[in-house]
């Protein structure tokens, strides 16, 4: 199977064009670009995506990591559904108890790095993951101060907002948001403030950063006793894919450690599987106290997030924090399904990681408007530049080459400033997955000369 896009998608006269208008007439404004993506979904089928012109499209997208299974439910997933649905569905979990919030909580608590005695909150999304998160630790310590990094993405609720730190336009005309977050730079190894290589520099980069915290937040700013936790995405998402030294982490935890610091993990983008491992910090040989969850583990069906938090960090009292469908039995019955069928997925997609890494590489090597490539599993992020040399960021190719690769037949999304992000469901098959590279190519080449 092949792409097949016959009609302009959002052209004049289209229906796409018509639904497209009717969204503006109808739906509150929020991140639609209906000049490059204007893709109106009607269905899908494994990998592809159609729209309401009958036009068939390769996802790259997963529905922004949430259909990591695939269009329109796994059948595994879909059953486990269908099945619960006979049972119950909303049991409200928060203040009744029922076997299902319990059966995946023990599964998550069993593949959490670290093997550490944790419990689950269950909530909607990934920024109430993370505003649990929030609440959990400085409770917890008596500390009210958090640190976040620029470059990172949480959420959009008062709380993950002030995390927040990937465009400026997410806080535009929306202050206050949740006072005490602190930020801290990334290291970002391809642009970042001390104009560092960390591709060859990778430990120099890594000390620049901690020294920042220690010698800039630690000494001059807040005293570290009154620091609740660093919050931070192992491969930041939003803020274009970013990768830092493999060594970072490791120093955060040691940094962390020597102070008194919890680290919250918020793997909602990167988490169930999509870097090869379960969650993305695996890769970096860390264990965090806290882990958030969200996006994947519904398995595209139902909405769902998880925050996974070392036990002895638990509310200290009934009613500190709860929510209406916390614990949701349909959704708990799909997210431990969708956890089953991604284990078995996670070697397809260490063997499908040099796929990518082939062919993506060989763009960076010979072409002058894509000025980075990085990327782990089935998570890649590709930076489009004016030149190699200035590594200013060419907003302009980068939207020109997701505005032709979906009229090419392959969905993307943007991210960061200048970047594209590559990622497609963890079913994908190695044909697939080759095919939507070779449309990639064609459309990065047509866009950029």
């Amino acid at each position: 199977m092949k792409p097949e896009v016959t009609v302009k998608p959002g052209s004049e006269g289209s229906k796409a064009k018509y639904w497209i208008t009717e969204h503006y007439k109808y739906v509150a404004t929020t991140t639609h670009d209906p000049e490059n993506l204007p893709l109106v979904i009607e269905r899908g089928e494994g990998v592809w995506i159609y729209d309401v012109d009958g036009n068939r499209y390769l996802d790259f997208s997963s529905g922004i990591s949430v259909c990591n299974l695939g269009y329109p439910t796994h059948p595994e997933v879909k059953k486990a559904v269908i099945e619960q649905l006979e049972k119950l569905a909303h049991g409200a979990g928060t203040d009744f108890f029922n076997p299902y919030q319990v059966e995946l909580a023990r599964k998550l608590a069993s593949i959490a790095p670290g093997g550490l005695h944790r419990k689950v909150f269950y909530s909607n999304s990934g920024t109430e993951a993370n505003e649990a998160a929030f609440k959990l630790v400085r409770q917890a310590t008596g500390r009210k101060f958090i640190i976040a990094f620029y470059g990172g993405f949480h959420g959009r609720t008062m709380g993950s907002l002030a995390a927040t730190a990937s465009k400026n336009v997410h806080k535009k005309g929306v202050f206050p948001w949740m006072p005490g977050v602190i930020h801290v730079p990334y290291p970002n190894p391809y642009r970042n403030t001390w104009h560092i290589d960390g591709y060859e520099n990778p430990d120099e980069l890594v000390n620049r950063v901690v020294e920042f915290i220690e010698e800039y937040v630690f000494d001059k700013l807040v005293p570290p006793d009154e620091v609740a936790a660093f919050i931070f995405e192992p491969i930041q998402g939003e803020g274009g894919y970013v990768i830092p030294p493999r060594g970072f982490f490791t120093e955060l935890r040691r940094l962390a450690d020597k102070h008194g610091v919890v680290l919250i993990d918020d793997e909602v983008q990167m988490g169930l599987g999509r870097t090869g491992r379960m969650f993305a910090i695996e890769h970096f040989n860390t264990i965090p106290e806290v882990l958030t969850l969200a996006k994947a583990l519904g398995g595209g069906v139902m909405p769902i997030g998880a925050t996974i938090f070392r036990a002895d960090l638990d509310f200290k009292q009934p009613g500190v924090h709860s929510n209406t469908y916390g614990g949701h039995a349909l959704a708990c019955a799909a997210a431990l399904k969708t956890i089953e069928v991604t284990e078995r997925l996670i070697p397809r997609v260490v063997e499908l990681e040099k796929v990518f890494r082939d062919e993506l590489l060989t763009l960076r090597d010979t072409i002058e408007k894509v000025g980075d490539v990085r990327g782990i599993g089935l998570a890649w992020g590709v930076e489009f530049v004016v030149d190699k040399r200035s590594k200013r960021p060419d907003v302009t190719a980068r939207n020109r080459v997701v505005k032709t690769s979906l009229e090419r037949g392959l969905v993307l999304l943007p991210c960061g400033k200048s970047s594209v992000r590559l990622i497609p469901p963890l079913i994908i098959s190695e044909e697939e997955a080759k095919l939507g590279l070779s449309i990639f190519r064609e459309a990065v080449r047509e866009a950029t000369t």
